[in-house]
């Protein structure tokens, strides 16, 4: 448990809130969440199910319905014909990738992660006791991990690399040549690559396309929380190898026995013209968000040299600001009402140069922010 660290942006949401209830205006650009509601099919869908009564344990693996959508989503979308067999709801992504952990891990067995990545991954791997290995990356690899970075690091005891796309918290993508190349080096030194693809949807520009669509040996995460706008819903799925999928079930039983039913049958919505075309809009909305804040931050002083081509995150070098990260946005939040996250959240690799921005928050809410910090750093 030592070994498991907090998220550090918890308690400076938390300073955030005791702050508004103060009646202090808070800008908020720390939190990972889409500020959209979720989608009003979805919701009504959801409505549907609880007046019916549809609330008693699904199968583990989830709804054989929604099972289906979301193999017809991956012919639709991808066009990647996967059977409803290989894919599980999970409840949230966070869910599959502790199954993930679980099921490709001895303990000992070494994760390759990329460093800046999301601090939860590192601590699935650990809690399984695996040994999490972050390999630092930089904008030279759109803070990815590369083909390179495989060869470099691959040791006897690797059993998998994880990688996202688009990444949290850079909110780069990996190229699907580059991805492709990775899924080779690991099967061929007999281990296994698990994609994040959580942000899949929430991409502004590039070509991209699903890890399963070339691969059916790789773990592919997905979720109903970010694209989708359904965090508190808790639901997630993953594509696994056929080989995986009894194994999973097993372990899936034996931890949480179901994702949450209501939240299944309200997701069978999501995959609807009506729902698709609402989230439309709002990548259209997450893209001009974007297109305002990187340079606006970049006018500001702060080191962004890879643009985010997806998600809703802006992962900023601040060494020309300061040389103390956290105490930047500790004294930003007390003194002009600016929550952003520090480097530290991310993992080892200069976190007292790097912060990061959120963009789930409306355009006015950002320019009120840029606003202020602005002021902050004339003061400073």
């Amino acid at each position: 448990m030592a070994e498991i660290e907090p998220f550090h942006v918890m308690a400076l949401l938390a300073r955030a809130r005791e702050l508004e209830a103060q009646g202090r205006s808070i800008i908020h650009m720390e939190i990972g969440e889409p500020d959209f509601p979720t989608p009003e099919p979805i919701i009504r869908a959801g409505v549907r199910a609880l007046e019916k009564g549809e609330l008693f344990y699904t199968p583990t693996p989830g709804l054989p319905q929604l099972r289906e959508a979301i193999a017809g989503y991956y012919r639709s979308r991808y066009g990647v014909a996967i059977p409803a067999s290989r894919i599980l709801v999970t409840t949230g992504a966070s869910a599959a990738l502790m199954l993930a952990c679980a099921a490709l891990i001895d303990p000992g067995d070494e994760v390759m992660l990329a460093d800046p990545g999301y601090p939860a991954n590192r601590h699935f791997v650990r809690v399984v006791e695996g040994v999490p290995r972050a390999v630092p990356v930089d904008a030279a690899s759109g803070y990815q991990l590369a083909p390179t970075h495989l060869e470099q690091h691959w040791g006897a005891r690797t059993a998998a690399a994880l990688v996202a796309s688009p990444s949290n918290p850079t909110g780069t993508l990996i190229s699907t040549e580059r991805l492709a190349a990775m899924v080779e080096i690991a099967r061929a030194r007999g281990g296994t690559l698990i994609v994040d693809e959580i942000y899949h949807g929430l991409v502004y520009e590039g070509e991209y396309t699903t890890a399963a669509a070339f691969a059916d040996d790789v773990f592919v995460i997905n979720s109903f929380s970010k694209y989708f706008n359904m965090t508190g819903w808790r639901l997630g799925w993953m594509v696994v190898p056929e080989a995986y999928a009894p194994e999973i079930d097993k372990l899936a039983q034996n931890l949480y026995l179901a994702a949450p039913t209501l939240a299944q049958h309200a997701a069978l919505a999501a995959f609807e013209p009506e729902t698709l075309a609402i989230l439309e809009k709002r990548r259209q909305e997450f893209k001009a968000r974007r297109d305002y804040l990187v340079p606006a931050l970049r006018g500001l002083g702060f080191d962004i040299p890879v643009m985010p081509q997806g998600a809703f995150y802006v992962y900023a070098g601040c060494g020309r600001l300061t040389k103390d990260s956290f105490g930047f946005v500790r004294d930003l939040l007390e003194r002009e009402g600016v929550a952003i996250t520090p480097g530290i959240d991310f993992g080892v690799n200069a976190p007292e140069r790097h912060v990061r921005f959120s963009y789930a928050n409306s355009i006015g809410r950002l320019q009120e922010g840029v606003s202020r910090i602005a002021d902050f750093l004339r003061k400073s």
